[in-house]
């Protein structure tokens, strides 16, 4: 198992179930010899396009057969694939495709619009397919021979930037394989089931939705953003027997009028990850999904997907009780080894958790990045962990820092939140600095502190700044070209000075209380 590359889990499919489908999308239901001859087919294209077999290309599309069957085509080329969302700014696009040296480009429908901007700056191969265009193309039966090791890179996603600029972090088949592995068993995923996909590629859960699923045999059920704004009639009318999703659809689909008691019947597991999940959130769930599972489970990006997992009883009165009334994020995957560290490096009930083994990645695609992000620890010699800055080259022993304050709480691990300026925001991690770098390039603004506060049904963003007044609706439109919709702040607060506390340092606390909706400030 953990010498299998994610083309690999597909094939094995594909050789024992050629005939079982494999994705179902839109009016289009594809067996996985179907799939198989689609990605061939544009693998192909981009071979001749390309004039060889690319190493590094990006996808961008979205819920379109092109765009797993582009997936799938990179794959089978052993290129190492980065998706882009055509949602998000163009220029933004741009950037990650230079930070990650693409050199060929699959486009679909939705992503056609940004081409023009793309175009400007992309010297690469560029393939736009319809869909109908990928379901007419024929295998051309000429492709190198399948050479990817399980050392290769799989796929590079780029997470927010404290800096501004987005940080590449690259996962290899061998990060992979072990989760794939565990979650198919865990969640007992095989043969007529039914597999939701709410995550767009660029955010690593989809890697469950589509390798899971058919590392299994199972299908992937797409739906179209329509149907998710109604989530419940998704579930019932596609059959789905697995849903994965961030909780805040719970919360959102709630506040429409949209998650119906007692109607999900058939769904047998409830996964949920991307932010804290409230036990408010999962009594809606189980009044909506009676006999499903629930499941809660973390992970950053660096630990490829999740790395821990806990699962509600099936009895409500026996949920255990946590001091944030959030579900436990559960143990740590046997497998993999971690720490909890308080301030001083040292174990304690409560600090920072860190993780390393077989899920853990190599360091940032920017080696500049991995400054401070690992440690190493001995238990046995007494001494606190030492961080690492970038003295001696990283290795498997080194623990990777998540960033994330944890409780040893009955027995498991309870989530407190973020350690640093960074954030999760509806399932999107965001670092805060990256937004005040945007607004800081707003002609007449001088400086710039996004903080988050409590709003009437989830956290919002407020931009607080100074230097000339602007117009709220005018810095929402100008952020909207800069940063993906979901870092867009709500609120706008233009400020004399920004305040600073005894050290000197820029006071966000104080900021928080003033515009904190909850006191009535502001």
């Amino acid at each position: 198992m953990t010498d299998r590359t994610l083309y690999e889990w597909f094939r094995r499919t594909l050789h024992r179930s050629p005939d079982a489908v494999a994705l179902e999308i839109q009016d289009r239901a594809l067996t996985y010899r179907e799939l198989d001859r689609r990605a061939d087919a544009v693998a192909g294209g981009l071979v001749r396009a390309h004039g060889g077999a690319p190493r590094r290309v990006a996808l961008l599309a979205s819920r379109s057969l092109t765009a797993f069957a582009g997936y799938l085509a990179a794959l089978r080329l052993g290129a190492t694939v980065t998706p882009l969302n055509p949602t998000y700014p163009a220029q933004r696009n741009q950037s990650v495709c230079e930070l990650a040296g693409v050199e060929a480009l699959i486009v679909d429908d939705n992503g056609a619009p940004q081409l023009p901007v793309l175009g400007e700056g992309f010297t690469g191969t560029v393939l736009r397919l319809t869909d109908d265009e990928t379901w007419a193309l024929e295998p051309a039966g000429d492709l190198p021979p399948y050479a990817t090791t399980p050392d290769d890179i799989a796929y590079v996603l780029f997470t927010s930037g404290s800096t501004g600029r987005p940080k590449g972090v690259p996962i290899r088949h061998r990060n992979l394989a072990p989760y794939i592995g565990h979650n198919i068993e865990r969640f007992e995923v095989g043969p007529g089931c039914r597999i939701s996909h709410t995550f767009d590629f660029t955010f690593d859960p989809s890697v469950f939705d589509v390798f899971v699923t058919w590392g299994a045999g199972a299908t992937l059920v797409v739906p179209q953003r329509t149907e998710l704004l109604k989530p419940v009639d998704y579930l019932v009318e596609r059959g789905i027997t697995h849903w994965f999703s961030v909780p805040s659809v719970v919360s959102v689909t709630a506040g429409l009028g949209n998650l119906p008691p007692g109607m999900a019947t058939g769904l047998r597991y409830g996964i949920f990850i991307g932010e804290q999940l409230t036990y408010h959130q999962a009594r809606l769930w189980r009044e909506t999904a009676p006999n499903a599972v629930i499941e809660n489970v973390y992970g950053p990006t660096e630990l490829t997907v999740a790395c821990t997992e806990f699962r509600l009883p099936r009895d409500p009165a026996a949920w255990p009780g946590t001091s944030n009334d959030t579900v436990p994020i559960g143990p740590v995957y046997d497998f993999l080894e971690h720490v909890v560290l308080d301030e001083e490096g040292r174990p304690a009930s409560e600090g920072e958790l860190c993780i390393r083994g077989s899920q853990r990645f190599d360091g940032y695609l920017d080696p500049a990045d991995d400054n401070g992000r690992f440690l190493s620890y001995d238990p046995s010699s007494g001494a606190p962990a030492e961080v690492y800055q970038g003295e001696g080259g990283l290795t498997p022993a080194h623990y990777y820092r998540t960033g994330d304050r944890v409780r040893h709480e009955n027995g498991t691990l309870v989530h407190l939140g973020r350690l640093d300026n960074q954030i999760k925001l509806r399932g999107y991690r965001i670092e805060l600095g990256e937004i005040e770098a945007a607004v800081r390039r707003r002609p007449g603004v001088t400086d710039a502190v996004v903080v988050t506060v409590a709003g009437a049904t989830e956290t919002e963003l407020v931009a607080c700044y100074t230097g000339e007044e602007q117009r709220p609706a005018d810095m929402m439109l100008w952020l909207r070209k800069q940063v993906p919709v979901h870092m867009v702040p709500r609120r706008f607060e233009h400020l004399a000075e920004l305040p600073l506390n005894p050290n000197g340092k820029i006071d966000r606390p104080a900021l928080r209380r003033t515009f904190d909706v909850r006191t009535g400030a502001a």
